[in-house]
């Protein structure tokens, strides 16, 4: 339409001024000015019919010239007539010149036709130029709309959608209204809302990828968060640790020099790795991309939906925490669980605690600490679960560790955590027990390792060696010349080695709790107390029980008891120094080794006592009397001299032994072995004896009453350890004299010879005499008719046998006199 209208403009503006561009061409041929290329070139302008309207311009002249002329001929007929000739007379030139101009006209006409083409086209091209000018003024009106479009999908195809909201907020409010009137708006319009579903769309999307990476990321964060927490603490602790392990300077330079150098060399490497990681701190900002987060949180809000994005957000990390929170089964059995199960939680909290200290209203303190209270009891539980699985105290320590880093972590975040340290100290119950558990087998080890006899020291070297173990002191000792004895057997130094080892293990669970020195001191006495009141002594009690420990073990066992008793006064400084607690503090408590140690060796001492008997049972058990002798061999049995000289070599062993333990010892083998000696006569299985046996039964008496009067064990007074064997003395000497009168007369007297025989006894014992001799007599009945004094023995006994049994059963009896 506009190439039309400026078509017609020009054809009415062409048709209005050609009249005057003819008689201008006319008046310029008229005037004769040459050349006329100019005059004639404006005549042939783009218009088709031009030649012809000139040339009917030109007829038109040339009448009106004609008719001018005429009138001119009319008044100068004669000079008309004058100048026809002279026409005629130029008519061949004008012929010639019509010829010219004809052929110049054709020469015109084909160059004019160039004219007119490029007329058209100048033409052409100023109405598309036109309408360009009016199709710019549009654009510049569009293109600002296109342009923000184009910007907002850019947007879209980068996740800049953010941006893109903020565009077509410009381009809803600003740019569409001012090109409404096109179609191509109306599509940007309807496209607009879709967009924005779009855009909540794919920020959802990936929302849910940021919420699944960081699910899977947790534990790289709460572990790279733990490393922090650690390593802020690691050169205060270490310190820490050089000042408290100065382990008993005094007493053993050798192991504290050890422990200066494990010192020196861990805080080198605290500054070496402190350097190291100085340069490079990463955060959880570095380790996970939050920016779909922030990106979802603007878009929601930009779109009013805040509240729901938040609901939403805070909704599925709470299912991601209870997943956090749920361990795996067999979670209990290596370190690498829990260190990993800890990670996980640790990088949940920081992850919220980031997302609270960047944005505004997505998480607020009230919903974390909702949700750590509900994590800290889930947690809490989880512990207490599968730490009561651990039984490797190394473990257990580790996972001490792990809850401390653990709780020092969150609560640099702002997070509660007293509960966790009232957990460790349940774990540190059963840290302990677990301790208890190792060492016990330790201690069972070291005693089944112990050869039970006392150390030997070739050289001073060797000598110094063992007094840097164990803290040993004897003057005496000291005065006599190497090669030389120690009194206690190798276990004694390794067990008050293990259990300096143990107090160690102790401390290590209870450093980093936040406990002051007392606390930590009274912890270590405690748990140390546990150790010897119930480990080591049980460990005691079983091994004084077994089978294959000797009266020689047994003594070695209460010699050790006794040196580990003193030195429970150097466990009390050693747990002193390192804890730097004065002993004198009012609240601090004391070892129990004393009873501990005294328990064992009472133990030891009935052990022992039981072991002299059992083996005086084994050789009486082998005693082979004939009851039937006639006379006696005039010499003890063999079995009884074997005893005495077993009780005489077991105890020069008891050298060493306390005085007290020596003398009971001794004076309950004696009591036992005289006892079995009487329980042998009154066997009921034994039905009679002859006077011979008893002869012979009083000779093996006669030999363990010289082996008491020997002091086989020095600090008996008198007879003391001979009384022993007094009621077998009278018995025998009542049988041995025949001296029933007396008995019978001085019975129930203070002063009576026999006091000690019991009529009973007495009774029984007689009985089986008189058997004894009616056997005899009737084996020997041939020559019964000369022996009248053994049948008026045998009456005697009769009456006597009679009388006792009136002491027996308490009745009355007329003396006789033998």
């Amino acid at each position: 339409m506009a190439r039309k209208s400026k078509s017609n403009m020009s054809e009415q503006y062409l048709e209005e001024n050609k009249d005057q561009i003819y008689e201008n061409a006319l008046a310029e041929i008229q005037s004769f000015e040459l050349p006329l290329g100019t005059t004639l070139r404006s005549v042939y302008d783009d218009q088709p019919n031009a030649h012809q309207r000139f040339m009917e311009k030109l007829d038109a002249c040339i009448r009106n010239h004609d008719r001018e002329i005429e009138k001119m001929c009319n008044f100068h007929h004669q000079g008309f007539v004058d100048a026809i000739t002279e026409l005629l007379k130029v008519r061949a030139d004008a012929e010639k010149l019509k010829v010219q101009v004809t052929d110049t006209n054709r020469r015109l006409q084909d160059a004019g036709k160039e004219v007119i083409a490029q007329t058209e086209e100048i033409i052409r091209c100023r109405v598309q130029q036109r309408n360009i000018t009016t199709v710019v003024e549009k654009l510049q009106l569009c293109l600002p709309v296109l342009e923000m479009y184009s910007k907002l999908k850019e947007q879209m195809n980068v996740k800049r959608y953010y941006s893109a909201l903020k565009t077509m907020e410009q381009l809803e409010n600003l740019y569409l209204p001012r090109v409404s009137q096109y179609r191509f708006c109306q599509i940007m319009i309807e496209n607009l809302p879709k967009l924005r579903e779009e855009i909540k769309e794919i920020s959802m999307s990936d929302l849910k990828d940021f919420l699944e990476s960081i699910r899977k990321h947790s534990d790289r964060i709460g572990e790279t968060a733990m490393k922090q927490a650690q390593q802020q603490k690691t050169f205060s602790t270490t310190l820490q640790k050089q000042n408290n392990v100065n382990y008993g300077r005094n007493m053993h330079l050798g192991r504290s020099r050890i422990l200066e150098s494990k010192n020196e060399i861990t805080l080198k490497r605290t500054f070496e790795e402190d350097d190291e990681h100085e340069e490079e701190v990463l955060t959880a900002q570095d380790l996970v991309d939050f920016s779909p987060v922030y990106r979802c949180l603007h878009i929601y809000s930009v779109l009013g939906d805040g509240e729901i994005f938040e609901n939403y957000y805070r909704k599925q990390r709470r299912k991601q925490a209870r997943l956090v929170l749920q361990p795996q089964s067999s979670m209990h059995e290596t370190v690498e669980g829990y260190r990993r199960y800890f990670s996980q939680i640790v990088g949940f909290f920081v992850v919220e605690d980031h997302i609270l200290h960047v944005t505004q209203g997505l998480v607020t303190r009230t919903y974390t600490d909702e949700l750590w209270n509900m994590a800290l009891s889930k947690i809490i539980a989880v512990l207490r679960t599968h730490s009561s699985y651990c039984s490797d105290p190394d473990l257990v320590l580790e996972l001490k560790n792990l809850i401390v880093v653990f709780a020092d972590t969150l609560q640099g975040y702002g997070f509660p955590v007293n509960r966790l340290f009232d957990l460790l100290f349940e774990i540190r119950d059963q840290y302990n027990e677990t301790l208890l558990k190792k060492w016990s087998g330790l201690f069972r080890d070291i005693f089944e390792a112990d050869n039970y006899s006392p150390i030997p020291v070739a050289n001073e070297e060797e000598y110094k060696i063992v007094i840097s173990k164990f803290p040993f002191q004897d003057p005496e000792l000291d005065k006599q010349s190497f090669p030389k004895k120690l009194p206690m057997s190798q276990s004694v130094p390794q067990i008050y080695i293990q259990v300096k080892e143990f107090i160690y293990a102790s401390l290590k669970f209870s450093e980093s709790l936040h406990r002051s020195s007392t606390e930590i001191d009274d912890m270590l006495r405690k748990s140390t107390n546990l150790l010897l009141t119930r480990t080591l002594s049980s460990c005691l009690q079983n091994l004084i029980k077994k089978p294959h420990i000797g009266l020689t073990e047994l003594v070695q066992i209460i010699i050790n008891t006794t040196h580990l008793e003193q030195a429970c006064k150097y466990l009390e400084d050693f747990i002193s120094n390192i804890t730097n607690i004065s002993q004198v503090t009012v609240h601090t408590a004391r070892l129990y080794g004393l009873s501990t140690f005294k328990d064992a060796r009472h133990a030891a001492e009935g052990e022992i006592y039981m072991k002299l008997n059992q083996k005086i049972d084994e050789f009486i058990q082998i005693a082979d009397y004939d009851w039937t002798m006639s006379e006696s061999d005039g010499r003890a049995s063999g079995y009884l001299m074997d005893l005495i000289n077993f009780l005489r070599s077991t105890f020069q062993v008891f050298t060493h032994l306390p005085g007290k333990v020596a003398q009971t010892a001794c004076m309950s083998a004696c009591q036992h072995l005289s006892t079995s000696l009487m329980q042998m006569l009154l066997d009921s299985e034994l039905k009679q004896i002859s006077m011979g046996a008893i002869q012979q039964f009083n000779l093996d008496v006669i030999q363990c009453e010289l082996f008491a009067s020997s002091e086989p064990v020095p600090g008996f007074q008198g007879d003391t350890l001979q009384l022993a064997f007094i009621d077998l003395r009278q018995l025998l000497d009542l049988f041995m004299v025949w001296d029933w009168s007396t008995y019978l007369a001085d019975y129930g007297q203070a002063t009576s010879k026999y006091l000690r025989v019991n009529p009973s006894t007495a009774l029984t014992l007689l009985e089986k005499v008189h058997r004894g001799m009616r056997d005899s007599s009737k084996k020997n009945n041939i020559f019964a008719q000369f022996r009248k004094n053994d049948r008026d023995k045998q009456k005697l006994i009769e009456t006597v046998v009679k009388q006792l049994r009136s002491l027996v059963n308490g009745l009355p009896f007329l003396t006789v006199l033998f």
